[in-house]
């Protein structure tokens, strides 16, 4: 995709067309075998990019102009060391360690390695960088402005983790205690997986906006991910 100046202004039929996409890459996600993420999200993170052409948009609008990688690396920089120091600590003191116990790497931590190193950068972070805070906020930004597309894309964001988070109460024995086994437990821990992805949401956007480029909310999404899995497999094992 070549940087040019837009041609005209995103209209609602482009957002909706995104809105779709993030639909179907969810769909072919739940529904496919196991890593579909890893092939549909770079695919999808393609598609995303040729609406967002279609609607006028250049690389700088949707954060990835050559200018903006200086300071969205430092941004990104800043964030993974931020995140990875905050987990040491919390690994390390009593009262929050069961928070990074997940028995799905408590035996595997080859898998851990893996899903940190690819299947998360891959299959979560950049569909999802490209999508909500590069093609989706600068759609709803052309149109309506900036706090309309804070607000839209983390909504939609928040909303997106309902399915990832239906098994939440089962896998991470801290939130089982918070919110307690079954369809109860289950509706509470969705509830607050999708309140706390919404605020996480806001916070990645404005990233987005002060460093002008995806690689600021990329780093600190793969981080609060990625480093959270190879945390927690040393926890649990």
């Amino acid at each position: 995709m070549v940087t040019t100046q837009p041609t005209r202004r995103a209209g609602r039929a482009d957002v909706l067309l995104a809105i779709g996409l993030l639909v179907a890459v969810a769909a072919a996600g739940r529904l496919g075998p196991r890593h579909t993420m890893v092939v549909a999200g770079p695919i999808g993170a393609v598609v995303m990019l040729v609406l967002a052409r279609r609607a006028g948009l250049d690389l700088d609008a949707v954060g990835l102009g050559r200018r903006s990688w200086r300071r969205g690396a430092a941004f990104a920089a800043v964030s993974v060391a931020a995140v990875g120091a905050v987990y040491v600590v919390g690994a390390l003191v009593p009262a929050t360690r069961s928070a990074f116990l997940d028995e799905r790497y408590r035996d595997d931590v080859g898998t851990a390695l893996v899903t940190a190193t690819v299947v998360v950068p891959l299959g979560t972070v950049l569909f999802e960088e490209v999508a909500f805070r590069g093609v989706l906020w600068a759609l709803v930004r052309d149109r309506h402005g900036t706090v309309w597309a804070t607000a839209v894309s983390s909504t939609l964001f928040g909303l997106w983790h309902v399915l990832p988070s239906l098994r939440l109460n089962e896998v991470n024995p801290a939130v089982a205690g918070l919110v307690g086994p079954g369809a109860g437990g289950r509706t509470l821990a969705v509830a607050g997986a999708v309140v706390f992805t919404t605020a996480a949401g806001v916070l990645l956007c404005e990233l987005r906006r002060r460093s002008g480029s995806l690689l600021a909310p990329a780093g600190l999404h793969w981080a609060v991910n990625g480093l959270g899995i190879l945390v927690s497999a040393g926890v649990s094992r």
